[in-house]
């Protein structure tokens, strides 16, 4: 008797053990960016004695531009070979990154780390969140989204505190890195042996709707994605400097701290509080954007973010900038999930997996122009104006997200932006 293969079903009670799975996976990606978060900054200056912020904050460049490229990559080979491939490969890649971080030489190994760092995290997270939206469907994209990320940035945030801890305890190097081994190895064989590939689920979701709609080129959809479509724009704009201000928060804040005499262990706890803050956050904000749309929580985080960076740039003293990293962390957990569930809404199920490549692509290269923007600023006027930059920087994206963004979801949009979607998500 030949067995017929299961029906494909939408939906997260349907597919409730795959997609617990691959939060515990994206838990682990986080991870791996969570060990370097309180002693990278401290290394660069402590051990490779780099004074220069923008010589310093290179290891951000490096990771932020080649995990922009590679998330805009992923997005397009997950529509042509698959998900699964793309995560494992992207595991493989991260199993030498501790043992550099541990060993390197001289800095231009903890840059390579990072090259391999971002080629990990772009094929990683990429293909974990576009594995939870094939997954769950268009009614709960947003708690689908606030989970994905609360897992990944509260691994993030207990990773920090942890390597701060231990760092404290046991030197800069190479105990605090023993947990990304772990974290390595554990990814690498729950990806290849327990995730299943959900390219399918996509394409039932596509095959349900309208079933006319033209595909895009890769191109087409990089344009639409970055420029043309006024949701999809301004998410990848806010995209962008929402990680602008998170490359901040990685390489300015903890010298920042430090230069105010903070010991490396408090140093940890306060870049541990923001994504804390961030990841628990994201279990409500993720299924509040389903209710209240996303829109309005993109605005309110925006600006949310903006008053945190300018409360720790205009104040001193510990409780001070916990009272702003706790800020930082809620305006971004109200911004995170709303993003890219937007883009789901908005993007078709045949191309969805491109735009969320695009607009990631964006959002990630902001890790690479922060740091730059941030290093030849603080160089030039001090950290305190490269802080207050950022600040205002956050606040104008807010405002073009209010002016040129239409509500996306489906339950709350006007019909006149029903239509918009449509449009879009059709190739019109």
């Amino acid at each position: 008797m030949v067995r017929t293969a299961a029906p494909v079903r939408l939906g997260l009670r349907a597919n409730l053990a795959q997609f617990a799975l691959l939060v515990g996976v994206n838990a682990l990606v986080g991870g791996m960016i969570g060990q370097e978060r309180t002693v990278l900054p401290l290394l660069a200056e402590r051990v490779f004695h780099l004074h220069a912020f923008t010589a310093a904050l290179t290891f951000i460049v490096a990771f932020g531009a080649v995990k922009a490229v590679t998330n805009f990559a992923a997005g397009t080979l997950s529509d042509r070979v698959g998900r699964k491939p793309l995560l494992v490969a992207g595991w493989m890649v991260g199993v030498p990154v501790p043992l550099l971080l541990m060993w390197a030489p001289s800095w231009g190994w903890i840059i390579a780390a990072n090259v391999l760092l971002g080629v990990n995290q772009g094929l990683t997270w990429s293909t974990t969140v576009i594995m939870k939206i094939d997954l769950v469907g268009p009614e709960r994209r947003g708690l689908a989204m606030g989970l994905n990320e609360a897992a990944g940035y509260g691994a993030v945030a207990a990773t920090a505190l942890a390597t701060g801890y231990i760092a404290a305890h046991a030197g800069l190097r190479p105990e605090p890195f023993y947990l990304g081994v772990a974290y390595a190895g554990l990814g690498l064989g729950v990806s290849a042996m327990f995730v299943r590939e959900t390219r399918g689920h996509a394409h039932h979701e596509a095959a349900a709707g309208v079933i006319d709609s033209a595909a895009l080129s890769t191109r087409e959809v990089f344009v639409h994605t970055s420029f043309r479509e006024p949701a999809l724009s301004a998410v990848s704009q806010a995209g962008l400097v929402n990680n602008l201000n998170d490359g901040l928060a990685w390489g300015i804040f903890p010298l920042f701290f430090a230069s105010h005499g903070l010991s490396v262990g408090r140093i940890g706890v306060l870049v541990a509080l923001y994504p804390a803050v961030w990841g628990l956050g994201q279990l409500l904000t993720g299924a509040l954007s389903d209710r209240l749309g996303r829109k309005r929580l993109i605005v309110a985080g925006m600006w949310t973010q903006a008053v945190a960076i300018a409360t720790i740039a205009a104040t001193h003293g510990f409780a001070s900038w916990a009272l702003g990293a706790i800020a930082l962390g809620a305006g971004t957990a109200m911004v995170y999930p709303a993003l890219l569930a937007a883009v789901g809404d908005v993007a078709d199920p045949r191309w969805r997996a491109s735009a969320v490549g695009v607009y990631r692509f964006w959002r990630d290269s902001g890790f690479a122009i922060g740091a730059l923007l941030a290093g030849i600023i603080a160089d030039w006027l001090g950290i305190a104006a490269a802080i207050w930059s950022v600040a205002l920087l956050t606040a104008l994206s807010g405002a073009v997200v209010a002016l040129r963004m239409y509500e996306t979801h489906h339950r709350i949009a006007t019909p006149s932006t029903r239509l918009a979607v449509n449009k879009v998500a059709h190739g019109a």
